[in-house]
């Protein structure tokens, strides 16, 4: 099994291409369920989550064109993502199985959408991070305010609107992103009028709802708590370029705030990651928009100084992300002072912190909150990833870490950092995947 070998101290110069954003893309590729006429995405990033949804949709019955197939020469780390064609015209396959949906919560996105046009669907109960339940009970009773009829039996939501889905208003309890997404894709082909209430204001969520004007839905209110979806009898191809990861772009903002050094960031954009921005800058790091410079992103800065703890919170968007969470606790860890970081998306959200603490980090769990008290210097160790976010923290970590630092079970990497050894070695890192 692969591992990610570190050896700290170096600082990071250069540039980073940042990617399409992963958790636009996966619900953007499952609308493509959504219509018989091609669907063009550009952008996608290369990236195990992606090559589990596509293994979902082909299984429906969906043709994509355009994805690199195994084996294939791996492009250069700054090259632009894939452009995939989705093709849903011939799907004859409305059981999402549990060997795939397993792998990732996203493939619960299929469920609107095969629900919404064939009148039917069968989706396994899904898995992906150990990082809280993130119960799916929002999305079917979403869909039930729609007219659909929903059991879970024996592991799987079996879903039926024999009529047709019919616009209704649906009410969140408390925001979720999937949810959102899911209920956004069904109303665009239910009859009449949607109304979702407290709906998810993330980019990702926005990025779907404008590919969907482009497919021919007519929807008002993207990026506000209030959406509204007015239901078409069919919708069509379209093409769409994915917006920039901005987890991604704050993730490698926060390697050079760690490490030192002045990186570009390559495609980034300053409104996307604002929350995480502002943090940086409060605990001393320069972050620069460059929106208008002949190579467009968001430059980091840090040559000297040292860093000062800021408590943050997680908040869902336009709050400070909980994807960014355990990157952010692995800076504090080295600031001047403490921090309080507090958790308020999912319960199970700091597993990194033994390992943080294997390293010589200073973290105290009380609940939901983390107190970081900053130390002179971590050391290298050999370091268990327990999902995605945690286990970019450590990376970000052995980058600071006197000696060498090991991180074991870099999968949960894989699936949503595209080449980051090779992204971090370009701009000076001593890291490599053994």
């Amino acid at each position: 099994m692969d591992k990610i070998r570190i050896v700290g101290g170096t600082p990071l110069n250069g540039t980073i291409r940042i990617g399409g954003a992963k958790n636009a893309a996966l619900p953007l590729m499952a609308a493509a369920l959504l219509t018989d006429g091609a669907l063009v995405l550009e952008d996608v990033p290369r990236l195990a989550d992606i090559r589990s949804m596509s293994q979902l949709l082909i299984q429906h019955g969906v043709q994509i064109d355009g994805a690199e197939e195994e084996g294939e020469a791996p492009p250069a780390a700054d090259a632009p993502g894939q452009t995939l064609v989705l093709n849903a015209g011939n799907v004859h396959n409305l059981r999402a199985p549990y060997d795939l949906v397993r792998k990732m919560r996203a493939s619960v996105l299929v469920l609107g959408p095969l629900l919404a046009r064939f009148g039917r669907a069968e989706v396994s109960l899904p898995g992906g991070c150990a990082i809280g339940t993130r119960p799916v009970d929002l999305h079917m009773q979403a869909l039930q305010a729609l007219g659909a009829q929903l059991q879970v039996e024996a592991g799987y939501i079996k879903a039926e609107a024999p009529d047709g889905l019919v616009g209704a208003e649906v009410r969140f309890p408390f925001v979720s992103v999937g949810a959102t997404e899911n209920i956004l894709m069904a109303a665009a082909l239910a009859r009449g009028e949607t109304v979702i209430r407290n709906a998810a204001q993330e980019p990702e969520v926005v990025d779907l709802g404008h590919c969907l004007i482009a497919m021919g839905a007519e929807i008002e209110g993207l990026g506000t708590s209030t959406v509204t979806v007015r239901g078409r009898d069919s919708l069509h191809g379209a093409r769409h370029a994915i917006l920039p990861d901005r987890i991604e772009s704050g993730t490698y903002a926060v390697a050079v705030a760690m490490a030192g050094g002045d990186v570009l960031l390559q495609g980034a954009r300053a409104d996307l990651i604002a929350t995480t921005t502002e943090v940086l800058t409060r605990a001393g790091v320069e972050v620069i928009d460059e929106t208008g410079a002949a190579v467009p992103g968001v430059r980091v800065r840090r040559n000297g100084n040292g860093l000062t703890g800021v408590d943050i919170m997680t908040e869902p968007y336009p709050g400070f992300p909980t994807d960014m969470q355990a990157q952010m606790m692995a800076l504090m860890t080295g600031a001047e002072g403490a921090a309080m970081i507090t958790e308020t998306i999912f319960e199970n959200r700091f597993m990194h912190v033994p390992e943080l603490a294997r390293m010589g980090a200073n973290i105290t769990v009380h609940g939901a909150s983390a107190l970081v008290r900053g130390v002179a210097e971590l050391n290298g160790a050999p370091v268990m990833a327990t999902d995605l976010r945690a286990s970019v923290s450590l990376v970000l970590a052995g980058l600071v870490a006197k000696g060498e630092t090991l991180v074991n079970r870099v999968y949960h990497l894989d699936r949503g950092y595209e080449r980051l050894e090779e992204k971090l070695g370009r701009c000076g890192a001593r890291i490599e995947r053994v």
